[in-house]
Order: C-alpha cells, then sequence, then structure tokens
C-alpha cells in the first residue's frame, strides 16, 4: 500500500515509479528512521492516540526490523518500498497488522526526512571528528620523532627559508583542527528536532515536542514549522566543510607528491599504498595520495551540486530536496574511508632526512637571517635587505653561499659585518632565531607539539561525550 494512494485513481507509470524512488540511496537512514519512529510512537502514547500494549507492539517491531536489516542485508532488496519512510511502515505492519499504521499518526515524510538527515550528519559529525582527532595524533607522532630535521619551507614554490620537519607537519595539524572545529559548529547548529513539524503547518495532534527533541538528543525542538521541513542550511553547511577537509587533504596529498618526486626526494613512498607501472619496472607511483586528490574535487563538487539544488526552492518541502541526499552521502562517505587511510599512509611513510637537511642548507635560505643580524648591529631594515641582496648577487657570480664569502668582501657591503656573522648563518642558529609563539624554533615546536596533544586530548573527550549520550 502506497503512504498516499486514496486519493488517485490511476497506478503511477512504472518507469516513473522506479524512477522516482528513493529507497536505493536512503535505506543507509534506516536506523535513524527506526530511533526517530520509536520516539515518535512514546508521543503518541503519551498523547493518548496509542494504548500501551500498541506503543509495546509498535516498539518491538521496529526493534525486530532493526535487527534483522543488521543481519540480512538482503531484506533490504525491496523492489517496492518508495522511500525509508515506506519501508519500515510495510514492514511495521507486515509485522504487527494495522497497529503499524496508527505510528503514521499525527507526522509527515517531510518532517520525517527532516529529522533523519539531522541525525545522519549529527552522527556522521562526531565519527569524522573522531578521525580527524586520529589523523592529527598521527601527524604529532611523526612530528615528536623527527626531532629537530630541518627541511626548506616554501613560498610560490621557491625555497624560502629552513624550518623543523616537525613544524610542516604541524601545518596540517592546525588546518585539521580547524575543520574539527567547524564541523562542532555546525553539530551545535543543526542539533535542533523537526518531530512535531507535521507537513508544513505543524502536526495536528498534541505531540510534546520537547520531549521527543530531549530523547532523541537534540537541544530543543525547531522554532518554526515552516522552516523545519524545508531547511537543508545543515546539509549544505556539512557539506561545505566537508569540502574544506577534502580541500586541507587535497593541499597535503599535492605538496607530498612532490616531495616524493626523484627532484626532491625528501620522502619514500610506501610500498603499502603506491603501485607500480604496467609499462616501466622502474615506476613507484602516489596511487593514494593521488585518489585523495581526485575524490577531493568529487567533494568540492557535491557541496556545489546541494546548493544549485536548494537556490531557487520556494517554502516549504519540495521533491527537489531528495536530490540533497546522495551528494551528502556521497561526500560523508568518501571522507570516512579517506581518513583512516591518510593516517596510515602517514604512519608508514619514510623521510630522508639527510637530504631534506642539505636541502634546507642551499639556496641563499639563510638570507633573512643575515639581514636580520645586519639589523641587531642597527642598520635599518631596508638598507639590511638591501645589503644582504648585493652579497648575494656576488655568490650567484661565484655560484658559492654566503658563508663562502670571504669577511674583507662582505665588509665592503657593509662596514657592520663582523667574525661572528658566520655563526649566525648555520642551520641551527637560522632555526633558533625564529623563536616567538608559532616559529620554528625547536623549542617553540616542541611546546607547539604539547599543546597540540592537549587540543587533540580535548576533541577526544567531546566525541566521547557525545558517543555516550547517543548510547544512553
Amino acid at each position: 500500500m502506497k503512504m498516499w494512494s486514496g486519493r488517485f485513481r490511476q497506478p503511477l507509470d512504472s518507469e516513473f515509479e522506479r524512477w522516482q524512488r528513493s529507497f536505493d540511496f536512503d535505506r543507509r537512514l534506516l536506523r535513524y528512521e527506526l530511533a526517530a519512529s520509536a520516539t515518535h510512537a512514546r508521543a503518541l502514547k503519551n498523547a493518548g492516540v496509542l494504548s500501551a500494549d500498541e506503543l509495546i507492539s509498535i516498539l518491538q517491531g521496529l526493534e525486530q526490523i532493526g535487527e534483522r536489516a543488521a543481519s540480512e542485508p538482503s531484506f533490504l532488496d525491496d523492489g517496492e518500498a518508495e522511500d525509508v519512510h515506506h519501508f519500515v511502515e510495510k514492514q511495521l505492519a507486515a509485522l504487527i497488522g494495522d497497529a503499524g499504521y496508527k505510528l503514521h499518526s499525527g507526522r509527515s515524510r517531510n518532517e520525517q526526512i527532516a529529522t533523519d538527515l539531522r541525525l545522519f550528519v549529527r552522527a556522521t559529525i562526531d565519527h569524522l571528528r573522531h578521525d580527524l582527532g586520529e589523523l592529527c595524533c598521527t601527524l604529532i607522532d611523526r612530528a615528536e620523532r623527527t626531532g629537530d630535521a630541518a627541511m626548506p619551507a616554501y613560498t610560490h614554490l621557491q625555497k624560502a627559508e629552513p624550518v623543523l620537519v616537525a613544524h610542516w607537519l604541524l601545518a596540517y595539524v592546525e588546518m585539521f583542527l580547524r575543520d574539527a572545529g567547524r564541523l562542532a559548529d555546525c553539530r551545535k547548529r543543526l542539533n535542533v528536532c523537526p518531530l512535531g513539524s507535521g507537513a508544513v503547518a505543524g502536526a495536528t495532534l498534541a505531540l510534546d515536542r520537547g520531549f521527543m527533541a530531549e530523547t532523541l538528543g537534540f537541544h530543543r525542538p525547531t522554532a518554526n514549522s515552516i522552516d523545519a521541513t524545508s531547511d537543508r542550511d545543515f546539509a549544505l553547511e556539512f557539506a561545505n566543510v566537508l569540502s574544506l577537509v577534502s580541500l586541507h587533504l587535497s593541499r597535503w596529498a599535492e605538496e607530498t607528491i612532490l616531495f616524493s618526486s626523484q627532484e626532491y626526494g625528501f620522502l619514500e613512498l610506501p610500498e603499502a599504498y603506491s603501485t607500480g607501472s604496467s609499462a616501466m619496472p622502474q615506476k613507484k607511483n602516489p596511487d593514494l595520495l593521488e585518489l585523495v586528490r581526485g575524490k577531493c574535487g568529487r567533494i568540492l563538487g557535491n557541496a556545489t551540486a546541494l546548493m544549485v539544488s536548494v537556490k531557487s526552492l520556494p517554502l516549504a518541502y519540495n521533491k527537489d530536496l531528495q536530490e540533497t541526499q546522495e551528494p551528502l552521502f556521497d561526500s560523508a562517505a568518501t571522507l570516512l574511508a579517506m581518513l583512516p587511510l591518510v593516517a596510515g599512509w602517514i604512519k608508514s611513510v619514510e623521510f630522508h632526512s639527510e637530504r631534506m637537511n642539505q636541502v634546507a642548507q642551499s639556496g641563499f635560505m639563510n638570507a633573512w637571517a643575515a639581514a636580520t643580524y645586519l639589523v641587531r648591529r642597527g642598520v635599518p631594515s631596508r638598507l639590511a635587505h638591501e645589503r644582504i641582496g648585493k652579497a648575494i648577487q656576488i655568490c650567484v657570480e661565484r655560484n658559492c653561499e654566503l658563508q663562502d664569502l670571504p669577511l674583507h668582501e662582505l665588509q665592503s657591503v657593509s662596514p657592520a659585518f663582523s667574525q661572528d656573522f658566520y655563526d649566525s648563518l648555520t642551520l641551527a642558529s637560522v632555526l633558533e632565531m625564529h623563536d616567538v609563539p608559532g616559529g620554528t624554533a625547536p623549542a617553540r615546536v616542541r611546546q607547539a607539539i604539547d599543546a597540540a596533544r592537549k587540543r587533540i586530548e580535548s576533541l577526544r573527550e567531546e566525541v566521547h561525550a557525545h558517543e555516550t549520550h547517543a548510547h544512553a
């Protein structure tokens, strides 16, 4: 039986019926549909619509549907179910008889899908925040293990200054922790309950919306029934946060691909995450990195697709909103699969520290440190910059580094140079010079590692608290 067939005298066109069904993809919402339906049933009992026996029967039936779906995947191969809501009603009626049809009293599929999607996004946020925390922990572990190993940092893709390898890794920790924070903000805004909103004007029964919201772990009921049934802002915000996560992953993948090339030689690709060439026996290709970069493009596209789907919709519910589900599910599934693999790759990668240290000491990467030396001896900053530029020009002509110029030649550029200038050009001195919060001085990086670990521990505690509440 269709959930809406009483008004109609002719059946749906068979091709259209198959085409407009959403159960093939919204079946993944089953656990949330069952939870929301159980809560609605309790509210119906409290409102005097269901008897105690009917409530028990419905709750047991919903539990049986969930158990069978978990143990028997083919149970979900239902060619008749229009959507996850229809599937549950159909199965419930088959289990307990006409009492199953009472469950839909006072509610609409419009509020059901809005609730199910909020529950799905909320649970996915908790999962993603956990995985981001694990990824950050992996990055920090590797940062700690690299010690005082240095590498070149780049601006405009040109060598700029030396930094600790740990400092570079911590840059990505900052990005991913910001992403985790954005997900937490999104979670706060979405955590309101549409149940009791009806189709558009509110439920026709005196349902306790506060009870339903609290039971499902929402902060409160939604404030407006029209907005509640048509709002997909939470899905758009979630998809856009995922696009930022993917953007950061893609930047990491691109940079790491460069660093793995023979021209850079900074790291060795883990064989467990690489493949070879069917034609060239010597090849080891960065498959995981390239797939991360490619799949992130799909996530960015999904965010755009969601916004385009919603941009011209009048209030309230429109069937177009069905099209917001697949991009949402795809982005979530793609990232949930990707993050543990990225963490595994980072655990396995080997850094060529000697090569990185060597490159960090060539190409005038100590030039700003040299200019700072002059500034500390009273030379105005702009003039110090110019003097070092002239000294570098001499080095370019001679194919040497600043530390190779004799003192008398340096003093011909500026009398402020003394013998201690050469000590300020060593890799250790250049790194130590950046002794400010957020800088690459070894002591500051060690402090940053400790601070990042504390932030990750706070993140884990938040996620654990949400998971405990969800299973209470």
